[in-house]
């Protein structure tokens, strides 16, 4: 198992105090916010000064977490998010990341379901041309807050695409939360399939109340209404071994010392699928 600081759960940082962080409560990986790196590149940084900060601290970047919005299908904001994937997998390639996320978000509100289906096979087709070329893979993550957000949606996508370089990340709110994907379904995957795991907990919404995370996800695990003993033992049922990386969406628990978050998340990890 290789296990990944998200730098979710440390967003109030940047790209090389996550390195630190990582490396200092027992991480071997970091899951990194394009935002953060770019910022970072933006005001003087270089990949090349990035990657002997990674050799430094014995940090691999296990993902760049994410190519949002994927449903753009409007020809200018298509163009430019297969300019950002091109940018992103470039940065991959140059860190020797071997997966980028994708995820569509509410711009496919309004389509109906046909159309929502091939906006989105035919996008994350083109995108993993784009990234055959930097020899880089693609985990889908479905949202729960969109049309988009089951696992059986993702599987009927990734067959539609057709692309060896497209897979999934096991994201246990958001398959929750999503409300039509069960631990079974889970257990069942072939494990190839599975590019990440995000061990998380939250709850669904209530009745009445608006979408979001930022609520919904206030919670470190244990506090929420995951199963995380059954959505763990459906991923490790199919055998897979690959990245577990726990994902701190919590206002509440941002404000917390930087690295008790990382030590208290790779805790929780460790308690769950030892």
């Amino acid at each position: 198992m290789i296990q990944a600081l998200h730098g979710v759960s440390v967003l109030h940082s940047n790209a090389i105090t996550q390195l630190r962080i990582a490396q200092e409560t027992g991480f071997t990986a970091l899951e990194l916010l394009p935002e953060h790196l770019f910022r970072y590149l933006e005001h003087g940084g270089s990949l090349e000064n990035y990657k002997s900060l990674m050799r430094k601290h014995g940090i691999a970047i296990s993902c760049i977490n994410a190519l949002k919005a994927i449903g753009r299908h409007q020809p200018q904001a298509r163009h430019q998010m297969l300019d950002e994937a091109d940018r992103i997998c470039r940065a991959a390639q140059q860190l020797a990341c071997p997966i980028v996320q994708i995820m569509a978000l509410n711009e496919i509100d309004e389509l109906s379901p046909q159309a929502r289906q091939g906006v989105l096979t035919q996008n994350i087709r083109d995108i993993a041309q784009i990234g055959k070329g930097y020899g880089i893979k693609f985990q889908i993550e479905v949202v729960a807050f969109t049309p988009f957000n089951s696992l059986k949606q993702a599987l009927a996508i990734i067959d539609a695409v057709g692309a060896d370089n497209v897979g999934l990340v096991i994201d246990f709110w958001h398959l929750y939360a999503g409300g039509d994907t069960r631990p079974e379904e889970v257990a069942a995957l072939d494990p190839n399939l599975i590019y990440g795991v995000h061990f998380c907990d939250g709850r669904r919404l209530k009745p009445g109340e608006k979408w979001d995370e930022r609520v919904q996800r206030d919670y470190r695990p244990g506090e929420g209404e995951v199963d995380l003993a059954a959505w763990t033992a459906a991923v490790k049922a199919t055998g897979y071994d690959g990245v577990w990386c726990p994902e701190l969406l919590s206002p509440t628990h941002w404000e917390d010392d930087l690295w008790q978050i990382a030590r208290e998340s790779l805790d929780s990890l460790n308690a769950w699928t030892r």
